[in-house]
């Protein structure tokens, strides 16, 4: 029996692929609580904004809880809070690589545990990832932004099979360049302007800066999740638009050696 998605937790929900997506399952007349530490999201009937931290592990366990309670069932969990770090590895300190893991990996890691037991109380859940296409491909001076990405695709692989026996589908969407404010709000290390990589770092960070702000729009990463949430079976992983399930393949089937050539000219 096919089971619908109507009450769905979303984090990141303030801005960009966040907001997006909301407003996009919101008119879809699915119940969206959009988690957020501002607490803000797009204005619509459907959609009830909640201050959730994903750093928190006891607000969000406080968050899933009162949903459940409030609705009598959870049917799929969006992780989509993250943030960018920019810089090269030498001149990145590990306190600021674990600020870019705090939020993308860890944040993803507390807010799933947290579903989960209800998910498997009621023998259904879906889990929808939003990772990147930097995830499959090495993105220089953004390394612990392809990193963690990379991280959270292997982790939701893993999930899926363990999480199988109990009617729990994973999935990992993995976007391109898309056009939102995560350009502007990308952070840079302390040491990003000193030392020896300086001009090369610019010069690749403004590329990258200039091909999300020409990158799709937000709503093309919103409608994939939504494919996904009305799917009977998910896929495991999605590539939204052609030319980046180009990318995806081409990953897979050329030598590192080219791979490695090709984002090197591009980026360095």
């Amino acid at each position: 029996m096919k089971r619908k998605c109507t009450v769905v937790l979303l984090t990141g929900g303030s801005s960009g692929i966040g907001a997006a997506t909301a407003a996009v399952l919101a008119g879809k007349n699915i119940k969206v609580y959009a988690a957020s530490r501002s607490g803000k999201a797009p204005l619509n009937g459907n959609i009830i904004p909640i201050v959730m931290n994903v750093n928190d592990e006891s607000a969000v366990k406080a968050a899933v809880e009162d949903i459940f309670t409030k609705e009598g069932h959870l049917d799929a969990v969006i992780c989509n809070a993250g943030n960018g770090i920019a810089g090269a590895v030498e001149d990145t300190t590990i306190e600021e690589v674990r600020y870019q893991f705090e939020t993308c990996y860890y944040g993803a890691i507390r807010t799933i545990n947290a579903c989960l037991p209800y998910f498997r109380q009621q023998g259904f859940g879906k889990i929808i990832t939003v990772t990147s296409v930097a995830g499959f491909i090495p993105i220089p001076f953004q390394a612990y932004y392809s990193s963690v990405k990379a991280a959270l695709i292997m982790l939701t692989k893993a999930l899926s099979l363990e999480l199988k026996p109990f009617g729990i589908q994973c999935c990992s969407v993995q976007p391109g360049d898309t056009k939102t404010g995560f350009t502007s709000a990308r952070k840079y290390t302390e040491n990003a302007y000193n030392g020896a990589y300086v001009e090369t770092m610019k010069r690749s960070v403004a590329k990258m800066e200039k091909d999300e702000q020409n990158g799709m729009p937000p709503e093309k990463i919103a409608n994939a999740i939504y494919k996904q949430l009305k799917a009977r079976k998910m896929r495991l992983n999605v590539t939204p638009r052609f030319d980046y399930r180009a990318i995806e393949i081409l990953a897979k089937i050329l030598p590192t050696k080219m791979i490695m050539w090709l984002v090197g000219k591009l980026y360095c």
